[in-house]
């Protein structure tokens, strides 16, 4: 696991905190760059849910520091309410199950526009 110095740590911490619902991945929701965050934005779209995105592959610190900030070794990262929830995997296993859709009820996220 890379290091992870302060500044990129506030820099994700304010990311995090910033928006309900944001996702870390590869790539643009238009034009995700692998098939896990394409799942991941499929999964949140599907649920209507509105969501911030930031593309890893744009920014070498946030890449690395995001898996230091969340311990978590992989990308797409989904993040609710300045929460990790987990990764492609865990959103579909979620979402499946309904549990993804309750805790972006509980959690009072945004519906995605139009």
């Amino acid at each position: 696991m890379s290091e992870l110095n302060a500044e990129t740590k506030d820099r994700i911490s304010k990311i995090v905190n910033d928006a309900d619902v944001v996702l870390f991945m590869k790539g643009t929701p238009l034009f995700p760059q692998c098939g896990f965050s394409n799942r991941a934005c499929a999964i949140l779209d599907h649920c209507n849910i509105a969501f911030d995105s930031v593309d890893v592959l744009q920014d070498m610190e946030i890449r690395q520091g995001i898996k230091g900030y969340s311990d978590w070794p992989t990308i797409p990262q989904l993040y609710v309410k300045g929460e990790f929830v987990g990764g492609s995997d865990i959103m579909m296993e979620m979402y499946e199950a309904g549990e993804l859709q309750q805790l972006m009820q509980e959690k009072q996220v945004a519906k995605a526009e139009g």
